[in-house]
This record gives C-alpha cells, structure tokens and sequence, in this order.
C-alpha cells in the first residue's frame, strides 16, 4: 500500500470537482470561506476549473471534463493534497476518462471526499494500491467554527494523528442553508453504538485488519465492472484481513437488504475481520419497511461471518464523521458508546 506524504506548512493543497461543483449556495459562500481559512493558515491553494461549474448530470461538468481534471490534478506537482468540492450523482460516469494508470504510477498525494467520492477513494485502494482519506468535502471546512471532526481530518492530512475517536453527538437537521452558509453542524442527537458478534449482541467488540469501503449507494454500482478489482485486493492482502466500512446515502432498508446480498454474492467479503457501519441517511425518513429495521437489513446478510460489527458508528452523510483512512491498516475498538481507531500505515 503506497501513502503520500503528509501535508506540510506553507504547503499546497488542491480542490476539484469530479462530482457536483460548488456553484450554488450555501456551497459557494462555505467553498470560498474555507479558501480564506486556508489561506489564512498559510497554505498556497490550487482550485480546478470544475469547481465553481453545474454544467454536468449530477456532477460538475461533463464526465470527460471531470475526468480529465481529476487526472491532471492528481498527477500534477502543484499541489501537495487534494480535497473534493463534493459528492453527487453520477461521478461513476467520469470513470471511463480518469487515467489509472497514471495515477498508479505517480506519487501518490492525499485525496480527501466522501459519498460519490467513494468512486475514487475506492479505487485508489484497489487499482492503484494507494491510501485516501474517506472524510469531509471542501465547503465543510468554511464552517464557523469547525467541528472538532473537522480537525481530526485537518490533522490526519497534516500526519499529526493516527487515531481518531467517535464523538458524542450528532445531526439530525443541518441549519445550513443559502442565508447561513458558514453554520457549524447542528449536533443534537446522542451517539448510541451497538456492538455485535455476528448477529448477537456484546458490550465491547475488537477487530484488526485492512480497511476498504465507502458509500454503499456507489460501491454496489460497482461489482461486476471492470473496475471490480475487490476479490484480488483481499487476496493481495489476505494475511491482514479486510474491515469493511460501509454507509448509506439514499438507500432505504429493503434497499440496503439488497445491497449487502449484492456485496456479499459478489465475493467481496472474503478474508473480512469485520464491519463498521455508518448511521444510513434515509434512517430519518423511513427507518423501517415491512417490519424491516436499519439492522437486520444488514447483519441478516453479513451476520453468517461471525465478525465484529459496529453499528451507528460516525461514519458518512449524518455529521460529524470520522475521517477514515481508506486502505490502511487498523485497530478498531467499541464500548461504552465509544469507536476508536487507530491507523498503521503498512
């Protein structure tokens, strides 16, 4: 697994837009003041020419556009780090135009995103063998004042931590909109992790291993392309063990149900240690069909592996999530209402 160095002082750190770009509010406004804070930090910034546009269907621009950005800002030498203007729709289309190949054989830098990013976090990790960071898009950070989630993220890209711990709250109803595009995330709801062995629930679950996943919604779209490259990851890096972190965007349960069989058929889950799964976002709408809940959607499938499985962890769409090291090496403990993990880069 190749790392990229860490983000220096009075470094470089780039922005693109392989997804939505942030041209509309409260993005823009929250886009620009997170240049500002940067700026003021010290570090000289780098933006795409995606990154201000909504020409595209459900990203920036049109995929080859996008593609072609992602690409050239990943392999250029002009910037240290790179962090995503945002998720979307339909970044998988710009996959056919990003350069893989390149990408592999250049120095590898951070990559930072999340939801449709997955698209690339992904598969930094499985075709290219790099580490990225599974974690807050660019407008986040133009929050007044950051949360402390956004500090942890901040912090891993600059290698001052390898550990990062759940937090205690969370948010059920964001108060940023178009009159208030720097509001801090509205944390209201108490973090409450359930712990299982398999399908039993236990007070306090522990596991090890290579850390692969991201956006169910995305990685199912995935299985079965020639961008499927899961099983000889796991096979590449089976004395390890993989740990599956996984959340959802607009899937509902039976949808979710779905997915993890998906998953599952399509041999992803061979040589896995365990689970660490994310609040789903359609939880606030319908967090139940047919006398099907959030978790039997999920440990009805996964739990025959008699793994350690995290549920409700800070991971993904509801904030503050944990920034996750996507393709490193973990140690992961849960109890007490508390998820910490440590990273090894190895």
């Amino acid at each position: 697994m190749r790392y990229p160095d860490n983000l220096r002082d009075n470094g470089r750190i780039g922005f693109v837009a392989p997804s939505f770009g942030c041209a509309t509010e409260p993005y823009k406004s929250a886009f620009n003041n997170a240049l500002s804070k940067f700026g003021e930090m010290g570090y000289t910034l780098v933006t795409g020419p995606n990154c201000y546009e909504a020409l595209g269907i459900g990203i920036s621009n049109t995929p080859d556009k996008c593609g072609k950005e992602l690409t050239e800002y990943y392999i250029a030498d002009n910037s240290d780090v790179i962090i995503s203007c945002g998720g979307g729709e339909l970044m998988c289309e710009i996959l056919d135009y990003v350069d893989f190949d390149r990408i592999s054989e250049a120095k590898p830098k951070w990559y930072m995103g999340y939801s449709d990013n997955t698209n690339f976090t992904f598969l930094l990790n499985t075709l290219c063998d790099t580490a990225a960071i599974y974690g807050p898009c660019a407008p986040a950070f133009g929050m007044e004042p950051w949360h402390s989630s956004l500090d942890d993220a901040y912090r891993i890209l600059r290698g001052e931590i390898k550990s990062v711990y759940s937090y205690d709250m969370w948010e059920k109803k964001s108060l940023k909109d178009e009159e208030h595009p720097f509001e801090p995330y509205n944390v209201t709801e108490r973090t409450v992790i359930k712990n299982y062995i398999g399908k039993s629930m236990t007070d306090r679950v522990e596991m090890s291993g290579r850390l692969l996943g991201g956006c169910v919604d995305c990685l199912v779209n995935l299985t079965g392309t020639s961008y499927d490259r899961v099983k000889e990851f796991a096979d590449t890096y089976k004395e390890d063990g993989i740990i599956w972190f996984l959340e959802c965007c607009d899937l509902n349960v039976m949808s979710i149900r779905r997915a993890m069989w998906h998953l599952k058929h399509s041999g992803w889950f061979k040589y896995t240690k365990g689970f660490i799964i994310g609040r789903p976002f359609m939880q606030i709408y319908e967090p139940e069909m047919m006398g099907l809940d959030m978790y039997d959607a999920v440990l009805e499938v996964i739990g025959e592996y008699n793994v350690p499985v995290i549920m409700d962890a800070n991971i993904g769409h509801l904030a503050p999530m944990m920034p996750i090291i996507s393709g490193a090496c973990a140690k992961i403990e849960s109890q007490n209402n508390n998820v910490k993990i440590d990273y090894e880069f190895r």
